[in-house]
């Protein structure tokens, strides 16, 4: 890996770290709703803007509806129970669960998809709900109801990213036309913004927030859209192109360091030997999980000689 590349990997890991550390800021005090549909509507405008810049054909092959619908899955779902988790869970804990996503990669493709459970991906597994309920028993908030209902959020979060993952593969990647990477990021986020906007009304409606903040949550608010969302996206896929999917995915490690790192800096948040404990076993998940499985040697000829 070249050295721009790690620096870029580094750079992704920080930013998709501090959207942690941004959520913990804006949801305690828009709530849900409004900062889920806030984030994926700053991240399609975004998105938009990067487009135009970019004077990127925006040619969907007739799959916007799957794009779309992607969106709802990889992005809106996840970002509503991301937001339930920064209202229950520091900083640290999402972003340390947020690294069980491989993990749930591969339940749900052994489940849903005929993916092959290997031995090595079972202790992965086994390893990464470990390292989770380690953590939820002896991180530095005692465990009861709210640190239950967070995990699960981001558990409910990591599921959706699993599943969307597998239909990106199955809708978008395999199908013929390959389309921009860029152009499905677009997609998918302003079919979050679709799938959002509703709901958003019916909160506003029904409960609206007690106060629409200050000037810390709204630039916290364009930072997660912006940067942690939109640009995100495209240092992603660049990556994805330039390094390939396995080196890409080694991304997962770094995030939880730099999500506890951030809420320690900046939120004041308790430091915990757990955090070290639980992401150990989630990271040796990750390896058992993400690492190249080795060809098969061909038997040898046993009628040689």
């Amino acid at each position: 890996m070249r050295p721009l590349d790690l620096l870029r990997l580094l750079g992704l890991a920080a930013i998709w770290g501090a959207s942690f550390l941004f959520l913990r800021i804006i949801a305690p005090v828009l709530g849900t709703f409004p900062t889920a549909f806030f984030r994926v509507l700053l991240a399609t405008v975004g998105l938009m803007a990067i487009l135009a810049l970019m004077r990127t054909r925006w040619d969907f092959h007739g799959k916007l509806g799957l794009c779309l619908v992607l969106g709802a899955i990889n992005s809106g779902v996840p970002f509503v129970l991301y937001s339930v988790a920064a209202q229950l869970l520091p900083a640290g804990y999402s972003a340390i669960f947020n690294a069980t996503t491989p993990m749930m990669g591969v339940l749900i493709g052994a489940l849903f998809f005929a993916e092959e459970l290997t031995l090595a991906k079972i202790v992965g597994v086994l390893s990464g709900l470990g390292g989770v309920a380690l953590l939820m028993r002896i991180g530095p908030v005692p465990f009861d109801t709210d640190v239950l209902l967070g995990a699960l959020a981001c558990l409910g979060a990591t599921a959706c990213y699993g599943v969307g993952g597998f239909l990106t593969r199955r809708w978008i990647n395999q199908q013929g036309d390959s389309l921009n990477s860029e152009v499905v990021a677009f997609g998918s986020q302003a079919g979050a913004t679709l799938c959002l906007l509703p709901l958003f009304v019916l909160s506003v409606l029904n409960a609206p927030p007690v106060s629409w903040g200050d000037q810390t949550v709204w630039l916290s608010l364009l930072g997660l859209g912006l940067v942690c969302t939109a640009f995100a996206y495209i240092l992603y896929f660049r990556l994805l192109a330039d390094i390939g999917p396995v080196k890409t995915l080694t991304v997962t490690f770094l995030i939880p360091p730099f999500g506890v790192l951030w809420g320690v800096l900046l939120l004041d948040e308790p430091l915990s030997w757990a955090y070290i404990q639980g992401g150990a076993l989630i990271a040796l998940a990750l390896w058992l999980i993400l690492r190249p499985t080795p060809p098969a040697q061909p038997q040898a000829d046993l009628r040689r000689g």
